[in-house]
């Protein structure tokens, strides 16, 4: 196995592995207008999809939580804080090598010791802000790579 837990006969020429980790409350809000297909699109541009994740809440409405699993995305619902269960999935994936590259969709800061603990896994970071006045300047320079979605 190499560095990213694939079998050494494994095509090295395959797209890398990308797992995307949405922070439903904190990307989906009225005033950045996200849309869900925008962040895919951004994640899927970096690789192949590994695990496409939204984090939401139990407020979260029903609507919401359809149209994200219409979209492919794997809906995550917990009753406790979105960002503790968001970070303890993003490392593991990170420490147990299941992607190449990390990427999450958030403006939260609280996810930098998540992305530094990737970094330091050896995989590639990617931060994905929903608009310039919505980034967060300290997530986007831990992750090794970042992508605002209104540019």
């Amino acid at each position: 196995m190499d560095l990213f837990g694939r079998l050494a006969d494994e095509d090295e020429d395959a797209p890398p592995r990308v797992a995307l980790f949405v922070d439903g409350p904190n990307l989906l809000r009225e005033e950045f207008d996200v849309d869900l297909d925008d962040v895919r699109e951004a994640a899927s541009a970096a690789g192949h999809p590994a695990t496409t994740r939204l984090y939401v809440d139990e407020h979260a409405t029903p609507e919401l939580i359809r149209a994200a699993e219409a979209r492919g995305f794997e809906v995550v619902v917990t009753s406790g804080d979105v960002d503790v269960k968001l970070a303890v999935d993003l490392t593991r994936f990170a420490v147990e090598g299941q992607a190449d590259i990390i990427a999450v969709a958030s403006r939260d800061t609280d996810f930098k010791p998540a992305i530094e603990t990737a970094n330091a896994c050896g995989v590639r970071t990617l931060a994905i802000a929903p608009g310039s006045h919505g980034r967060s300047d300290a997530l986007r320079n831990a992750a090794a790579e970042s992508v605002t979605l209104d540019e």
